[in-house]
């Protein structure tokens, strides 16, 4: 999971990358980075951290160009270090090349290894790098059939946006498991993760990227090519649970209201006789609305955020994770003192900061403490982009409801069914892909997952 955006046609492209990289900052707060050219000098400024942490004014105004591609970065395939900060820039026979990603190659191992048998030098672990390796040995200089030669090759999941020259491309995986959308702003057009980076700067939202499609962005206007494979729609449910903002359309749909919809399904699957609805901010706010309309309780604030805390389970470290949750909700003792309060998450996945919670509405005067979780129980890893690539990672692929229950010291426990979640999206249930719940996985895996899988 991490945000893109890119930029093809506007004066001042970079703030314009700068301001669509703040609206995209849930999706990733270890590096940011943004790539400008104008046309004869290609500009780069990388940095670990936050946007506003790794760009100051000046800075933003000495990436001269109208054309711009932008990243934040939350990694699952290579580590935490400057080396993987993006956009990806590398410079092959006259062609600059930036590379913008989000999401999962699952056949990295074996490209990379027949890349390496034939003599080609990695500087990143990450998965990005292959797609700069697969362009530059593409043969002859049409740069449209290299880059879907290139592409055809990729297995799993990714939403691109790449910078060749004066050109930008944005592409989806056939699957499209990533979301990706086209804007256009006083006639420039905009690519960017989410519409909220469209709304915050005002561009006008034109259409998704459609699943397996690439779009060529140049002087001439906006082409569509459509990769030559065919494959069931496999959106990551996950977007609509937690990563994506709420104010943002996603896969043609909106993010708070179906939110709202997991939570009153979830009230009406997992009733409790409670004082308050308690959500725990910030994505399990709407949810939590969803199940208070539903069911009538009381909906109440009984934990305030510190907004300058990040979103802990996007956190490299689980170190870092844990000191975040003690630091990011404060209880509200006169709340919640004697009450019998449900709390609504968004999902469980170590369970360690849900235990850390509850534990702190103990200590401030709860009286009963019960969890309603609007997702089913994640018990396989992803191999598409979320960061849980083995069942170690996940407390409900190893544990019963009840094990979890008393793990993180709750009354009660109880979790959205699969049907009740399908039946709260907006879209036909075929068009999701569920692996981390189910286990069935929409495309083929290669045989080292398997290890993985088994923990």
């Amino acid at each position: 999971m991490c945000g893109i955006f890119g930029v093809f046609g506007y004066k001042e492209a970079a703030s314009i990358t700068y301001l669509g990289l703040y609206a995209l900052q849930h999706r990733g707060e270890e590096s940011a980075g943004i790539v400008a050219y104008d046309g004869k000098r290609i500009r780069r400024h990388l940095g670990m951290g936050l946007v506003s942490d790794v760009f100051d004014e000046s800075l933003i105004r000495s990436l001269h160009g109208d054309i711009a591609v932008g990243h934040v970065r939350y990694s699952t395939s290579g580590s935490s270090t400057s080396d993987n900060i993006q956009p990806f820039l590398v410079k092959y026979k006259g062609t600059y090349i930036a590379i913008a990603h989000n999401g999962n190659l699952t056949n990295i191992a074996q490209l990379r290894g027949a890349m390496e048998e034939e003599g080609a030098i990695f500087q990143t672990t990450t998965d990005s790098e292959i797609i700069a390796h697969l362009l530059a040995h593409s043969d002859g200089d049409d740069y449209k059939a290299n880059v879907l030669k290139s592409l055809s090759q990729l297995e799993g999941s990714y939403a691109l946006v790449l910078m060749v020259n004066d050109m930008i491309i944005g592409a989806r995986d056939p699957g499209g498991f990533r979301p990706l959308c086209i804007g256009k702003l006083d006639g420039a057009y905009v690519l960017a993760s989410e519409t909220c980076a469209l709304d915050l700067i005002r561009a006008e939202y034109i259409r998704d990227v459609k699943p397996g499609e690439v779009v060529f962005i140049d002087k001439t206007g906006l082409k569509s090519t459509i990769l030559p494979e065919k494959r069931r729609h496999s959106f990551c449910i996950f977007e609509y649970i937690y990563f994506a903002r709420p104010d943002s359309d996603i896969f043609g749909k909106n993010v708070y209201l179906t939110r709202k919809r997991l939570g009153r399904q979830l009230a009406i699957e997992a009733p409790v006789d409670c004082d308050m609805v308690m959500p725990v901010p910030d994505s399990g706010n709407y949810a939590a609305l969803g199940f208070a309309e539903k069911s009538r309780i009381p909906l109440e604030i009984g934990m305030i955020r510190n907004h300058y805390i990040g979103r802990t389970f996007i956190q490299p470290s689980q170190k870092i994770r844990d000191f975040k949750v003690r630091v990011k909700l404060n209880p509200i003792k006169n709340v919640l003192k004697g009450k019998r309060v449900v709390i609504i998450e968004d999902s469980i996945v170590r369970g360690t900061t849900s235990r850390g919670r509850v534990k702190t509405l103990r200590e401030a005067g709860a009286k009963e403490v019960h969890m309603r979780v609007s997702c089913p129980p994640l018990i396989f890893p992803c191999f598409y982009g979320i960061d849980f690539p083995t069942k170690k990672e996940l407390i409900a692929s190893n544990h019963s409801v009840k094990w979890i229950r008393d793990f993180i010291g709750l009354d009660s426990l109880e979790y959205l069914s699969l049907k009740g979640m399908l039946k709260a999206m907006f879209l036909p249930e075929k068009e999701f892909c569920t692996a981390c719940f189910s286990g069935q996985y929409p495309t083929k895996l290669p045989k080292k997952f398997s290890k993985n899988m088994l923990g």
